[in-house]
């Protein structure tokens, strides 16, 4: 197996309990299979055993969670901001979402993409700030490759586009520039995946943000404080763009939808420039959408209809 990461992913360390914005407070975490059979295996004589049975729950998915406590804190985080059931039973059998955040793991059969998402502050602080060009590193693991049912083809064809995206992004040009480049190479790779209908819904570009689950309030006060400005031609904007054309680009080989994943690259610098120039506002937006399944559920569905979001629309706002 081939590991690709972003040269910055080696110098990520999570803060615990110093975090200004902690990962386990604000959403709802799934008790992954593998977790829930240790948790059975426990003597059930243990505090943390009984707890555990205590807050487990199932949501309207029939997924089984842990049932958060008030403030929508997770029930094992204590007064410290630190993992009760990490401290009680060790980081490894904490549920598989606790063990990998902000971790994003995407496999290709043979290759294997990690990198670390805006959804956690230290993550959003490291990466929008970068100095230079994202680059990656790469080993090869004695791990096989994933069974999967890719089309070779259409992967190639999209590793070949997805670079010649990177390449507009490492030009000198203006950054709106850069990004109507991209808007046009992600139009014309749709075509080749297949149709793409959009438009149809007149919403208020503002009034995509308003997710329908609500995270932290300080987003829900950014979108209201919108401004429309010029965006700026800054490392951070091409930070951004980097950010979603590498974690969401190849992902069109499983479902043929390219162009809102690239329109998304877009949006976010869209997002960076109208709602707080600075990485806290991008994590917010992470946090908010990346990881809620009803909000990017919701986002998904408004980058093909909203009429907002359209590549005509977008261009008009570079």
């Amino acid at each position: 197996m081939k590991i690709v990461k972003p040269t910055y992913y080696k110098d990520f360390k999570c803060i615990a309990g110093e975090c200004p914005d902690s990962c386990c407070q604000g959403w709802e975490v799934d008790a992954d299979k593998e977790s829930l059979e240790f948790y059975k295996s426990l003597d059930s004589s243990l505090e943390i055993k009984q707890r555990i049975d205590r807050v487990l729950s199932k949501d309207e998915f029939d997924n089984t969670i842990f049932t958060l406590a008030p403030k929508k804190r997770c029930p094992f985080l204590n007064d410290e901001n630190l993992c009760d059931m990490h401290i009680a039973i060790g980081g490894e059998h904490t549920p598989f979402t606790c063990r990998t955040f902000p971790r994003f793991i995407h496999d290709f059969g043979g290759t294997r993409e990690i990198g670390i998402s805006f959804s956690c502050p230290v993550a959003a602080d490291m990466m929008y700030n970068l100095e230079g060009h994202l680059r990656f590193e790469e080993e090869v693991t004695d791990e096989l490759p994933s069974l999967n049912d890719i089309d070779a083809e259409t992967y190639i064809m999209l590793k070949n586009a997805r670079q010649k995206a990177f390449d507009i992004l490492e030009t000198d040009k203006h950054i709106t520039e850069r990004l109507r480049e991209l808007l046009e190479l992600g139009v014309s790779v749709q075509q080749k995946l297949g149709a793409y209908e959009e438009g149809g819904d007149d919403i208020a570009f503002r009034d995509v943000f308003i997710n329908p689950e609500l995270i932290n309030p300080e987003w829900r006060e950014k979108v209201s404080n919108m401004q429309i400005k010029d965006i700026e031609n800054t490392s951070a904007n091409e930070n951004i763009t980097a950010y979603f054309i590498y974690k969401y680009f190849l992902d069109a080989v499983f479902d043929g939808d390219l162009l809102s994943k690239v329109k998304m690259a877009v949006i976010g610098v869209l997002i960076n420039t109208y709602f707080g120039s600075d990485a806290w506002t991008v994590h917010l937006w992470s946090k908010e959408t990346e990881h809620s399944q009803y909000n990017m559920d919701r986002y998904k569905r408004l980058l093909k209809e909203a009429d907002c979001l359209s590549v005509n629309s977008l261009k008009e706002k570079l």
